[in-house]
């Protein structure tokens, strides 16, 4: 199964469990990158004004991507991130929306201080036309290879 781990990583946790997972199970490794990254200043979630806050409270919100990248060829997308107010930040839904999801699996990951997935799909699956969507692990900065190895075996059998 050709497998892409795709990630966005706004202070490099989830880039370091997304490039050990890559690595754990060889897959290709994707970063989403915003056409215009976020600043300090713009991930103050206290803040109601900064640019994080007003794209987490309307959910319909596309930050543009700097490069967008085709899933064509692959068979499942890990698809990695911060959890941001209890889902996927937007950017995330604006890659898969255009990466092309149709006939895919999608499953996210994510890594986050405390909140879980448990709406994390239902926000991801408008973006995820045509695919299979499957529920996804929060993890721990520290996850190591085998930990991620073992989950990402589980999760893309096939049924």
């Amino acid at each position: 199964m050709k497998t892409l781990v795709a990630y966005f990583s706004a202070s490099g946790v989830t880039a370091g469990v997304a490039e050990r997972l890559a690595k754990a199970i060889g897959a290709d490794l994707h970063e989403i990158v915003p056409a215009q990254r976020y600043t300090a200043a713009d991930l103050d979630w206290r803040n109601p004004d900064s640019r994080s806050s007003v794209e987490m409270k309307n959910q319909t919100i596309r930050p543009a991507v700097r490069e967008q990248f085709s899933a064509e060829g692959y068979d499942a997308i890990l698809v990695g991130f911060p959890i941001w107010w209890g889902v996927a930040p937007t950017v995330v839904n604006t890659f898969l929306e255009g990466c092309g999801t149709e006939g895919k699996i999608v499953v996210p990951f994510a890594t986050s201080g405390g909140s879980g997935m448990r709406i994390v799909n239902a926000a991801l699956a408008p973006s995820c036309r045509g695919a299979v969507l499957k529920e996804g692990k929060r993890f721990s900065p520290s996850a190591s290879e085998a930990e991620l190895r073992s989950w990402a075996e589980s999760v893309l059998k096939q049924d």
